[in-house]
């Protein structure tokens, strides 16, 4: 851990981390100041209208993690969870091209922008919040820094409050990291807006019910009057993230289907979107998933396994750090996914990265279950795989050979489910697949010790994920029950690891049910299992001891001298990251 505190001072830093930890890098600390100097302003509208929420959960829930946490940091934890975190950071396609030329493209790209707030590039000849990363093994990631919170002038008045638009909570979490207001996600609306009307943007929050559910009380296209007889007016208080032009009226607004309605120009984060720039030469990618590739330290040649790829971060990290030499099998359940990840490769141009549909609980398949429908890659059998090279041939081929079908059958002795199929295309248009041209092999599975390294990046709660404006739907009981699914996965990827391999599991969860207590139940179960140490090491240490539930349960963590060995990102550190875990095994003889 010495080592890791090393590479946290700012001299050693990027620039950007550098100058964050001084001025805005701790945005629980800069929240607490804002919300402070508009609590001691006389004026109500100041405390009205600012950006100042209070992140909801379950009380047994923040109750178990008061107690893993304590309470101060858990509070903290959960003021930056409301928060982007205060930097982009973007990871370079080495195959392709370089940090320094990524960092000239964008500096030029940002500072031609026509929104004059994405101008980051300082013309005085201050430094460049365009820096690369100066961590050991990391140069080729980019951070781009943003700014925030700022107070904004709403320009309301006691008896002239500004016109509204209220967003869903989904669509104001994109907002705040950098995205515009588009037509979906608008709720409601003042009153006589027109186009090229200034309008503050506030967020329409989940509400409990009678019966203890959540919810968003109101109708869309639901009237705002902006005064105490609204209705929905106190639930607004404290939930406004920015001023901006509307691009529609209010009834252009709920009667088009998509667009933008509001280009929101003065924002309380300040982050620049980087949707769709430079495809195929950045990838915009937290800084713990980077990390987690490397912990797995791939070589060139060996086998790895991605057994929850989508949508292909970490697949695409792992091909670069091979020099696309090697095998990368990207394995996701879902069809559409797996086809999310053939693009994301294709369009990086890494050639070592086959794909297949499989559900993570069914991964291995046992030599004796094995059948000849499988398919053989570099000698083994491992079901069907496809590589993203042979997707336009395969799409081509099936067109064909349907349409030849079609044609000799004369379009008779058609089933009544091809009936209801090709009704439902004419209605809702070609589906995903059909337009792509895309097919995801679909696999039976694995034999035992297929990889030299398997990454699991398991399914879990997200509630690492920021910024995040709303967390009561998590219970204790179904954090637990995460926590069991990804121990039947980590079962599965136990068993394709060959001896002498390497295990790594993350998730971008704070709950230790996910984390802290998967790792005891694997060095537990599998006395072949042992934690390795992670290059680089820049988190901090998981937790130590056990939690006891009111109902008798006990959930173990880690033991002591263990914590130092896995890799926690909090939310509220210097870093001023997601929430994340990684925890690296190796592989001795098994029994």
């Amino acid at each position: 851990m010495k080592k890791a505190r090393v590479l946290l001072k700012p001299s050693l830093l990027p620039s950007c981390f550098a100058r964050t930890t001084t001025t805005i890098f701790s945005s629980a600390s800069q929240s607490r100041l804002l919300s402070h100097q508009m609590d001691t302003n006389p004026s109500s509208d100041s405390s009205r209208y600012c950006y100042d929420p209070v992140l909801r959960w379950d009380p047994q829930v923040e109750d178990y993690f008061n107690k893993a946490y304590g309470a101060d940091h858990f509070a903290r934890i959960s003021k930056a969870l409301t928060r982007p975190s205060s930097y982009s950071c973007i990871r370079v396609n080495t195959v392709k091209t370089t940090s320094d030329a990524v960092i000239e493209k964008l500096t030029k790209i940002l500072n031609e922008s026509d929104d004059g707030s994405s101008k980051l590039v300082q013309t005085d000849g201050s430094s460049s919040p365009i820096s690369k990363c100066q961590i050991p093994g990391l140069e080729y990631v980019v951070f781009v820094h943003g700014s925030g919170p700022h107070r904004i002038e709403y320009g309301s008045g006691p008896e002239r409050p500004p016109k509204e638009v209220l967003v869903s909570r989904k669509c104001a979490e994109a907002v705040l990291r950098g995205a515009q207001v588009y037509v979906p996600g608008v709720l409601a609306c003042t009153a006589h807006v027109e186009k090229g009307d200034a309008v503050a943007v506030c967020v329409a929050m989940e509400q409990p019910g009678d019966d203890g559910d959540w919810s968003v009380n109101m109708t869309r296209g639901t009237t705002l009057q902006g005064l105490p007889s609204d209705p929905f007016y106190s639930e607004r208080s404290g939930l406004y993230i920015g001023m901006g032009t509307t691009m529609l009226s209010r009834a252009g607004m709920f009667r088009v289907p998509n667009g933008v309605a509001v280009d929101l120009s003065n924002r309380v984060f300040r982050l620049p979107s980087l949707h769709n720039v430079l495809e195929g030469e950045i990838f915009l990618q937290n800084l713990p998933s980077i990390v987690a590739a490397h912990a797995l330290d791939p070589q060139k040649g060996e086998r790895i396994l991605d057994m929850c790829a989508a949508p292909g971060g970490k697949t695409t990290a792992i091909a670069i750090l091979m020099n696309d030499e090697g095998e990368i099998v990207a394995a996701d359940r879902s069809h559409n996914k797996v086809l999310d990840v053939q693009k994301l490769s294709a369009e990086m141009g890494l050639n070592c990265i086959t794909t297949c549909k499989l559900d993570a609980l069914k991964s291995v398949r046992l030599p004796d279950a094995l059948s000849d429908s499988t398919t053989s890659v570099n000698g083994d059998n491992i079901g069907s795989v496809t590589s993203h090279s042979e997707l336009s041939s395969q799409a081509e081929k099936s067109c064909e050979e349907n349409a030849s079908i079609e044609q000799a059958n004369g379009g008779d002795n058609v089933s009544e489910a091809d009936i209801r199929k090709n009704k439902g295309r004419l209605k809702n248009g070609r589906g995903r697949t059909q337009s792509q041209g895309g097919r995801a092999g679909k696999s039976q599975g694995f034999p035992p010790n297929s990889f030299d390294r398997v990454l699991l990046d398991a399914p879990c709660s997200a509630l690492g994920l920021r910024p995040r404006l709303f967390a009561g739907l998590e219970t204790v009981i179904s954090l637990r029950n995460h926590g069991r699914y990804q121990r039947k996965m980590l079962d599965q990827a136990v068993q394709l690891v060959r001896v002498g391999g390497i295990l790594v599991y993350s998730t971008c969860t704070i709950n230790p049910s996910e984390n802290e207590a998967v790792v005891r139940y694997a060095l537990d179960k599998y006395k072949f299992l042992s934690l390795a140490p992670q290059h680089p090491r820049i988190g901090g240490p998981g937790l130590v001891g056990r939690c006891e539930f009111p109902d008798g349960y006990i959930e173990e963590w880690l033991k002591p001298g263990e914590e130092e060995m896995v890799q926690k990102f909090d939310p509220s550190s210097e870093l001023d990251t997601i929430g994340f875990f990684i925890a690296k095994f190796s592989v001795g003889p098994k029994d």
